[in-house]
């Protein structure tokens, strides 16, 4: 499978990098295009065989799947720039522009004769440049077969779920926006770490190391949450005072706040 990918940016960039690092796509059948060539000469030196250029529609052509990783005021524009040269039959449009749902992407590809090609649209994460990505996806005008390429793909960078359109909104904030809520758990948890007296450095690498446990703990177990809370707070033991506090100063209600505020209404 041949890749595609417009824009080199945050997202664009960790797409690239994810792909390069994986098994299912060759890093010569990627091509990554960009305006300016910073960007694109950073991703080239990490891996020399991927494919470079700042010319969009050359991107394009001969890709099975067109990977649209700019802004959303941009994708107008971008496939406008390559919609002429594209060949709906053989190829797959996949948009990452947070908002720009199927039917407004179907719109911007309509070309008059009713014809369309296969149409994603992605929401990830910047973790699946290491590979630890969290993707939800949700398509149009696509195969059953095309839908498995596409979540073996993304899923071979961490994890990846096709889901209704209605959810993706959800989804952006469980995962793409939830990226930044656990990074701020990790500071914040740092930062109660040095007030208890570790270095910042050593505090950090303890919550990290704690997170990444209880992760395996639920993989491994299958548990609910709480289950595996109840194994590790005893009868007026520190654990549950710890969790009182927590929540008498609104964490779980903060979290769903979080969460509801990053939806679009």
């Amino acid at each position: 499978m041949k890749i595609a990918i417009i824009g080199a940016g945050n997202m664009g960039g960790a797409v690239a990098r994810g792909l390069a690092k994986g098994s299912l796509v060759k890093t010569s059948d990627i091509t990554v295009s960009n305006p300016s060539r910073g960007k694109l000469e950073a991703l080239k030196v990490e891996f020399p065989e991927l494919n470079i250029t700042c010319e969009n529609s050359q991107a394009a052509t001969g890709a099975d799947v067109v990977i649209l990783a700019v802004k959303p005021w941009k994708i107008q524009e971008v496939i406008e720039e390559i919609k002429g040269g594209l060949d709906y039959d053989n190829q797959a449009i996949a948009s990452m522009a947070g908002g720009i749902g199927t039917a407004q992407l179907c719109t911007y590809l309509d070309r008059g004769d009713g014809e369309y090609p296969g149409v994603y649209y992605l929401i990830p994460n910047t973790a699946i440049a290491v590979m630890s990505g969290m993707t939800f996806m949700t398509s149009v005008c696509s195969t059953p077969e095309l839908d498995a390429q596409m979540l073996a793909m993304f899923k071979e960078m961490g994890d990846a779920m096709l889901v209704e359109e209605r959810l993706m909104d959800a989804g952006m904030a469980l995962a793409s926006c939830g990226i930044a809520y656990v990074m701020r758990y990790i500071r914040a948890a740092t930062e109660g770490g040095v007030e208890l007296g570790f270095y910042a450095k050593d505090a950090q690498r303890v919550i990290m190391q704690t997170m990444k446990g209880a992760v395996d703990l639920l993989e491994a177990g299958g548990l609910h949450p709480e289950m595996e809370i109840d194994k590790v707070t005893t009868p007026g033991g520190l654990t549950i005072r710890g969790l009182n506090a927590m929540e008498e100063a609104g964490f779980t209600q903060s979290v769903i706040k979080g969460l509801r505020a990053s939806v679009k209404k």
